[in-house]
């Protein structure tokens, strides 16, 4: 049976990874499996965790959001470790573009019986990041801002506090004039945000990508352009279901290798935790992470 060590965010969405990991560790056990349950202090110390159990031989689970898993399964971009995630975060994206199942039993199953998969990653590259690989997206705009205030919420939890970061955010946004340079081909457009997706959901549900896949090699490029804030909050709601990409302030381009610039120093992030500036330079890295799903 499998060997698994848990790599933990004690803090995920607020509340104790470990108590999301407790049902689910008595269904592994049960099943014949091993696990052993280790404590991150930060991303970098979660990344050294992951590389030190995969060298053992062990599938790896990253246990809390979006940042954990891109963390962790990051570290483990390139390597032949197997990797599952245990969503306990606030948002849990990549989780959901997986169809993870949400209850223990059923995750369970998938751990102690699937198959691995291969999915692509993304290798980012910028000043403050000279390399480090995610899963899900790369954005940089207005949600970056938005996601920060949600991290530094003190008050509010889960979906609420990304509903008011973004609607702080947008409240005091100006228009950014953005680079994007796809494979080679430069791209100039003014608007709110550009979003690299290889996985199609970010932001606590938004089906920002509809068409992004995580193993077909490519990353989705979608461009927020230029457009009036009332407008721009009715498309934030379409996100839920994905039907902004029919309006013409929608665009969506794809490639490998994709460089964001704009005319100021705009935040980007990265799985919901990256928090640097641009410039920043992404490559999908095909088929490079092993997952259970």
């Amino acid at each position: 049976m499998r060997q698994f060590t848990a790599v933990v965010n004690p803090t995920a969405g607020g509340s104790s990874g470990t108590a999301s990991l407790l049902p689910l560790a008595r269904l592994l056990r049960e099943g014949g499996a091993r696990l052993d349950t280790v404590y991150s202090r930060s991303l970098e110390h979660a990344r050294e965790l992951a590389r030190e159990a995969g060298a053992k031989g062990h599938v790896v689970l990253a246990v809390g959001g979006d940042g954990m898993a891109g963390t962790v399964g990051g570290a483990l971009s390139g390597t032949d470790t197997v990797f599952g995630l245990v969503p306990a975060g606030r948002g849990n994206d990549f989780a959901r573009a997986l169809g993870l199942p949400t209850d223990a039993q059923g995750l369970a199953e998938v751990l102690l019986d699937g198959e691995p998969r291969a999915v692509d990653t993304i290798e980012v590259t910028s000043a403050e990041h000279p390399g480090i690989h995610v899963l899900g997206s790369v954005y940089a705009g207005v949600d970056a801002v938005a996601n920060r205030h949600a991290n530094t919420s003190r008050l509010l939890r889960g979906a609420a506090s990304y509903y008011a970061g973004g609607l702080r955010a947008v409240l005091g946004w100006k228009p950014a004039a953005y680079r994007i340079t796809i494979d080679g081909t430069r791209h100039e457009r003014t608007g709110y945000t550009v979003v690299a997706a290889n996985s199609g959901f970010y932001g606590f549900g938004r089906n920002i990508a509809p068409g992004a896949r995580v193993d077909d090699g490519l990353l989705d490029i979608v461009v927020i352009k230029e457009a009036p804030k009332r407008l721009f909050f009715a498309m934030m709601n379409e996100l839920k279901t994905g039907a902004h990409v029919n309006r013409p302030q929608i665009e969506i381009l794809r490639g490998k290798e994709v460089r964001i610039e704009a005319d100021r120093p705009l935040p980007y992030g990265a799985d919901g935790e990256v928090d640097a500036t641009l410039p920043v330079t992404l490559k999908v890295r095909p088929a490079a992470l092993r997952v259970l799903s």
